[in-house]
């Protein structure tokens, strides 16, 4: 069932001349902008028990602000008895480290079985948060740390981090070629012109920033550590394919096996059988969206990545020379 709500605040004289969607979305914090706009577009939002539908509309201060209406389920979305990792959990957020293979929303050619249908199924009550409280997403095929929200105040709150960029996520990859130092990508991000799955460095797309530094160097690959300043669709990846240092196994963006030369039968085969792009997220730090407590959590690199990084040591170790 969707939750009925009401709501009643006055306009502060501060708020003068002010949009009323931004009026209200001051008045109530614990909605998105964007939500509040729709509720005034559908009529839900009224002035002095006049209806509003213009967002445009100016407030002068004073004014009675009310707020009737629902806040949608996602029971639209099944719910799936999915195992979740769950690394941190209190009335508010969930932390979840999510392994390889498992999608986090449901999408066109993945009706179900993802992440959102398993928080469904373990709290019934996150249907009452849009998306089931997802507040960022990983690949299906990337590992690691992501925050999900509770409840609609924390969601808010935490979106709201994320797009001021409050949140910290830090990555694992492995990278082809040997990069000698770290740096910075600052380039857009948008769709892919012809592949419409893809994603690339446009200058019509989004802005998109990435740190990155070298952790570990080996003949013909790079260990790296990154850090998101912005969150586009398949950032990393794509970033690092425009350096020309694509990830391990990640053949959407270039990142084929390249066995260095003299290569072990061990790496040739560990190269070609790794069939994911090397990408873990590491380790997330943000501040508790209803609490505003510090918090940060690490979640150890998969089995997969740690055996690949030890056999490029390994080989790196018999080459010396090759290391520059």
């Amino acid at each position: 069932m969707a939750q009925q709500i009401e709501l009643t605040n006055t306009v502060k004289d501060s708020q003068l001349g002010q949009r009323i969607d931004q009026a209200v979305a001051e008045l109530f914090p614990d909605f998105s902008r964007s939500r509040i706009k729709d509720w005034i577009l559908a009529g839900k939002i009224s002035i002095n028990s006049e209806i509003i539908t213009r967002p445009r509309t100016k407030v002068m201060g004073g004014e009675i602000i009310t707020v009737k209406a629902e806040l949608e389920d996602e029971q639209r979305w099944l719910a799936q008895d999915i195992p979740l990792d769950i690394v941190y959990e209190d009335d508010d957020i969930l932390v979840i480290n999510k392994p390889r293979g498992l999608v986090v929303h449901p999408g066109a050619g993945t009706p179900d079985g993802t992440v959102l249908n398993g928080l469904l199924h373990h709290y019934p009550e996150i249907a009452e948060v849009p998306r089931a409280g997802i507040v960022h997403r990983l690949d299906k095929d990337t590992t690691g740390l992501m925050v999900v929200a509770k409840t609609v105040p924390a969601q808010t709150r935490l979106v709201r981090a994320l797009q001021k960029r409050k949140i910290t996520r830090e990555y694992e990859a492995i990278a082809n070629g040997q990069m000698t130092a770290g740096g910075t990508v600052e380039k857009p991000i948008g769709r892919h012109p012809t592949k419409r799955t893809h994603m690339a460095v446009h200058e019509l797309g989004k802005p998109a920033i990435t740190h990155y530094r070298v952790a570990e160097r080996f003949r013909n690959h790079t260990r790296l550590r990154l850090r998101l300043e912005t969150g586009r669709t398949h950032q990393i990846r794509v970033h690092m394919a425009y350096l020309s240092h694509p990830l391990v196994g990640d053949q959407t963006y270039g990142g084929r096996p390249r066995p260095p030369k003299g290569s072990s039968e061990i790496l040739t085969q560990a190269l070609r059988q790794f069939d994911r792009q090397a990408l873990h997220a590491v380790m997330l730090k943000l501040n508790h969206p209803i609490t505003g407590e510090t918090m940060s959590w690490h979640a150890p690199v998969p089995d997969d990545m740690v055996s690949l990084a030890a056999i490029l040591r390994q080989d790196t170790k018999d080459n010396p020379d090759d290391i520059y």
